[in-house]
């Protein structure tokens, strides 16, 4: 069926916004392609847009009920987080934090496959470097996340997973001992993996009967978890929540709703939205707004209602570490999230609009508006694919 134009003053809930009238680089709209569910976004578009174009074959009945203040309430904590440096200064012991929790993470690795115990302390120690860095500044971890080279040991999503769990625990203003028992939780989770053949642990089942081995290393997990002395003594139980859903379709238990910890709750959230992301064959390679579609699409059924939004939040519209392609034809990462307008976050210019890259890096605060030429200031007009431009961290901070 093809596309129906809508002048936007007769748009209605429910409707799928598949096309605009403009480019969808420079609005608001973290999805090119969106079901209307709220007077937000038809606002939005009136600012945007004199009309758009639906889909009316995947029109929906509004089926999720709105997020109240009250919904946001529950998953949300009061402790407040100021940014006590830098990007360029806390790059450096951001840099070691992760460099020495990947090197736990290999010797939990080692252990587990020996048949050994966990060293507890020393994944305490990583949870609280990791920790320590994001109250700091939460965007010099994401941008390392990304930027990163990825290893094809099984659990080389870890440290990602756990600096993840970080950033949005203190993005919910959870108190600092639970942001480092989230740190602990993402690197502890998928430790059963181990336990599984090599070949069905990195690339995933592909078969019913592969589907049953894979489940069994959320057991796994929580069972090294609770065989070790030294950590949380709620924690093997969170390790067993990553892969319940809030309607009850997950396992190993079938939990559902507020059954599942809140820890449990990021813990899916955050696994599912790196899985999306994550370069093959660890994951599916999506950019962050199509995995956030996805994620979108299943709140208030797989996940949170409200924990969903604050979690698209958080990652923003040009989330850290993302390339993009500037109205002057430069090419930048974005090194910081500008919370107040997210549309402008803080960008480092690697390449100029002939492809020649710019040597020193140049940062820019694209809320400052600065401009590029008399009467235009900077502004960001598209994402580029990721590999598109090989950045090395040490190179742009350390």
């Amino acid at each position: 069926m093809e596309l129906v134009e809508i002048p936007v003053e007769k748009l209605q809930f429910g409707m799928y916004v598949s096309k605009l009238d403009r480019p969808w680089s420079g609005t608001p709209f973290v999805f090119q392609g969106f079901v209307l569910k709220n007077d937000k976004q038809i606002d939005a578009l009136k600012k945007f847009c004199k009309h758009v174009y639906v889909d009316p074959q995947k029109e929906e009945v509004q089926d999720v009920a709105r997020v109240t203040a009250e919904d946001i309430a529950k998953v949300r904590g009061s402790t407040v987080y100021k940014e006590a440096a830098s990007v360029e200064v806390e790059m450096p012991r951001a840099e070691k934090a992760y460099a020495g929790s990947a090197v736990v993470v290999r010797e939990l690795s080692r252990s587990v496959e020996a048949g050994k115990s966990i060293d507890s302390p020393r994944a305490r120690e990583a949870a609280t470097y990791i920790t320590e860095s994001v109250v700091r500044n939460p965007d010099a971890m994401a941008l390392l996340t990304k930027l990163q080279q990825k290893s094809s040991a099984i659990l080389s999503r870890a440290v990602d997973i756990s600096v993840n769990m970080t950033i949005f625990g203190r993005f919910l203003q959870l108190p600092p001992e639970t942001l480092e028992l989230l740190g602990m939780l993402g690197l502890l989770q998928d430790v059963g993996k181990l336990k599984l053949p090599v070949d069905l642990a990195t690339n995933g089942p592909i078969n019913a009967a592969e589907i049953e081995l894979y489940r069994t290393h959320v057991n796994h997990s929580a069972q090294i978890v609770r065989e070790t002395s030294g950590l949380p003594a709620e924690l093997s139980g969170y390790v067993s929540l990553h892969h319940e859903r809030f309607d009850g379709s997950g396992y190993p238990r079938g939990l559902r709703g507020d059954a599942i910890a809140l820890a449990g709750q990021i813990a899916g959230l955050v696994d599912t939205y790196d899985t999306l992301t994550a370069p093959k064959p660890f994951g599916e390679n999506l950019s962050p707004a199509n995995a956030l579609s996805i994620v979108y699409k299943g709140r208030g059924k797989l996940f949170h209602a409200a924990l969903v939004e604050q979690f698209i939040q958080c990652i923003g519209v040009y989330p850290v570490g993302s390339v993009v392609e500037l109205n002057s034809g430069d090419i930048a990462v974005v090194v910081a999230q500008n919370m107040v307008r997210r549309m402008q976050p803080r960008i480092m210019v690697v390449k100029d609009a002939k492809g020649v890259p710019v040597i020193p890096y140049r940062i820019l605060d694209l809320m400052r508006e600065t401009k590029y030429r008399p009467d235009e200031p900077y502004r960001i007009v598209r994402s580029v694919e990721d590999g598109t431009v090989s950045i090395n961290p040490r190179e742009m901070f350390l």
